[in-house]
């Protein structure tokens, strides 16, 4: 953008004219309907988390252990999706309906390790597929440590 502003002889924009280029050329978005997809395709996403632990519970298996099996599940579902394209066309549709699930998270691993395919398995996938999820478990698995020392402490 700079150089098309200095190849017609202007100088560098102010940040006035900036904002004014960006409004310009950004896409309109609906927020109502980006908001509305979001809300359902998130919330198709935990339906069916709902259905497949409704289904293990009807079969017999214990609560917590259809709970485990039902992440361990969306996670397989969400990582074969992206593996072949079609988490990332929901995604266009659904934003933030698909990255909150745990399915997001999946998506997230999965993507990485997809894009650094190129690279190996050593030195592209194996040393690039947490990039992103790397400091969520991180941080989160520090958080519960901590939270579990304060627990124990307070009783």
């Amino acid at each position: 953008m700079t150089g098309l502003i200095h190849s017609q002889g202007a100088h560098d924009p102010s940040q006035e004219t900036y904002a004014e280029m960006v409004a310009q050329f950004s896409r309109r978005t609906n927020v109502t309907v980006t908001v509305m997809k979001a809300f359902f395709i998130g919330g198709g996403i935990c339906l069916l988390g709902e259905w497949i632990r409704q289904m293990m519970l009807n079969a017999g298996i214990v609560k917590d252990d259809a709970a485990a099996w039902t992440s361990v599940i969306l996670v397989l579902i969400s990582a074969l999706l992206t593996g072949t394209g079609l988490y990332q066309r929901l995604a266009k549709h659904g934003g933030a309906g698909t990255l909150v699930p745990i399915t997001g998270f999946s998506n997230a691993v999965a993507s990485a390790a997809v894009e650094s395919k190129t690279e190996g398995f050593i030195l592209g996938v194996g040393t690039k597929i947490f990039t992103i999820a790397g400091p969520v478990i991180l941080y989160g698995t520090a958080a519960s440590v901590i939270y579990g020392v304060i627990y124990y402490l307070l009783g």
